[in-house]
Order: C-alpha cells, then structure tokens, then sequence
C-alpha cells in the first residue's frame, strides 16, 4: 500500500464550495481509499490504495458528482511531499514562516524563467518543477504573488500550503 496525500483547491473558503471533512472522509473511503485522515477545514486528505488509477482525476469528479461543483485537486506521494519540504530554499526561520504552492505539473521552463522576474525582497520566491517556495515578509494575508498569479503565469494547476500543513500531513502519511 502507498501512501498518498490529496490537497483540493478552494474548499471551505469564504463560505464557498463547503466540504464536511467527515463527508470528504467518507467520499473517500466509497471510492476504495483506505487509512483516510483528514487535516484543518482546507482540504488535506491522507489516504492509502493499492490501485493504479489517476487519483486526482477520481476524487475531483467524485466530489462533482456528489457536490455538483468542480474542485481542482492535486494529489502527490507522501515521498514527494516530504522531498519538496526537504528542498526548501529558505533558512530555518523564514522556512518555518514559508509557502509551498504546489503544482499540478511541470511548468513551461519559459514561463518559470518569466515568472522569476517578480520575484522581491518582500516576496521572494523560487519556482521548481513541482513547487514554487515562496516567503511573504509581510505574512500571507498581504501577498501580491499567491496561487491566481502562479496559476496564471506558469499556466497549471496550483495549491498552497504553509509549513505547518506541509509537517502535520508528513505526520499523518508516517505514523
């Protein structure tokens, strides 16, 4: 059995696309997954499954099937989350106050080489393959570059992450 982690989009969010985490535990678990742990209201899911399949592509018409919305959902190995976290470019302080928007696939080397260019002291950032590490001096809350410009600029599915997150579902993966 591998382990996997599911991070969905735009759940819960200003009273938008609302998901019980007890319902996305469930969804889960109907759709053949098991040792399913669910993490804070944002759409964190540890799962495990033999199966061969394209996670992401499953859960996401799951939940339209059920929900009658679309949710973007990136899934990744609990291997491959603990490798981008182990990457991070940061020092130990601002990697703990950091940002891990994750890809949904590998950007356009173009794109990436563009991207980099609005990079600041206030924001800075370094785009990878699969994750673009980013630190908001001034927190989150008061970003100019979060996962819209990401999405729009390397043109591919993204979700964000903080640090904590990132740790807690490595946790949860490694019991």
């Amino acid at each position: 059995m591998k382990t996997y982690i599911a991070l969905l989009r735009g759940i819960n969010v200003g009273g938008h696309k609302k998901i019980l985490m007890s319902d996305l535990k469930k969804l889960f678990e109907s759709l053949g997954f098991r040792d399913v742990r669910t993490y804070i209201q944002s759409g964190n899911v540890v799962f495990s499954s033999n199966a061969d399949v394209d996670f992401a592509n499953t859960i996401s018409e799951a939940i339209e099937s059920k929900y009658g919305f679309k949710v973007p959902v990136l899934v990744k190995k609990a291997s491959e989350l603990a490798e981008i976290l182990s990457k991070c470019p940061f020092s130990d302080e601002k990697r703990e106050k950091s940002y891990f928007i994750l890809l949904a696939e590998y950007p356009d080397e173009e794109a990436k080489v563009a991207s980099a260019t609005f990079a600041s002291e206030e924001e800075p950032f370094l785009i990878t393959d699969n994750c673009v590490y980013i630190f908001y001096a001034k927190g989150a809350g008061k970003a100019k570059l979060g996962v819209n410009f990401f999405e729009k600029k390397l043109k591919v599915i993204a979700t964000a992450r903080n640090y904590r997150t990132m740790a807690k579902l490595l946790e949860l993966a490694n019991p």
